[in-house]
């Protein structure tokens, strides 16, 4: 993007929080999930005179985007569009330009966070937004059958077998789930209970998790002892 300098990339919370006091930039995208600290946890220990410009960025989080919101702070969703970054940066340029109006957002910043952090509960999410093409597709919870790992990609199932991939942790999605509804059967595999027509046993203490759309997923030996105390005991 013309007119914008480079200053540095950060791969984790701490390198972020060091990079923001070392180079001091007009402006910081910080992802909300990220290792070692998180966006709003660098936000939290900056002072406000080393506070840059801030814009967050997030795969979905409806909680943190409607503080930001009424906050007026500004975020990006994932997957990020150039057309949508430039009017961002371009909002940057402005309140860069005027003192007022940088303090202003700052003390909007500071504001969200607190918001965010004084919520002891996050919503479980209603809906997950995945790209397809040239669309995001907000795919309700409820039509979810199964969602699989696969290295750093998530491959999505619906209970009428449409399959959706996006990049995501399947940590970080099975904590936004409902756990009355949804049950971890592998370390790379998250079912929905409602899903499960039969289990059948596997030599070696596992199961074959039948789904009603057809999938079959084999659960994993820990995983499995879960399910004989959850599903298969009356």
């Amino acid at each position: 993007m013309d007119g914008i300098e480079l200053v540095g990339e950060a791969e984790d919370g701490e390198s972020a929080l060091e990079l923001i006091r070392a180079t001091r930039p007009d402006l910081a995208l910080l992802d909300i999930q990220m290792p070692e600290l998180t966006g709003l946890e660098v936000v939290r220990r900056l002072e406000p005179d080393e506070m840059p410009l801030v814009v967050f960025v997030t795969a979905f989080d409806e909680f943190a985007v409607n503080a930001f919101e009424v906050a007026a702070v500004d975020y990006l969703l994932k997957p990020i569009e150039a057309e949508r970054l430039q009017e961002t940066v371009a909002r940057a340029r402005t309140r860069l330009n005027t003192a007022d109006s940088r303090a202003v957002a700052t003390r909007n910043v500071f504001h969200a966070v607190q918001t965010i952090e004084d919520s002891s509960q996050r919503p479980f999410v209603e809906r997950i937004p995945v790209r397809v093409r040239d669309e995001i597709v907000l795919v309700p919870a409820v039509e979810i059958a199964s969602i699989i790992a696969d290295g750093e990609l998530l491959h999505l199932t619906t209970d009428s077998n449409f399959r959706y991939t996006f990049n995501f942790r399947l940590k970080d999605l099975e904590a936004r789930l409902d756990p009355d509804k949804f049950v971890r059967v592998s370390r790379g595999a998250i079912v929905a209970l409602s899903m499960i027509s039969s289990i059948s046993p596997l030599p070696g203490g596992i199961y074959q998790i039948n789904l009603a759309n057809g999938q079959q997923i084999v659960s994993s030996r820990l995983q499995s002892r879960m399910l004989r105390d959850r599903l298969l005991r009356l």
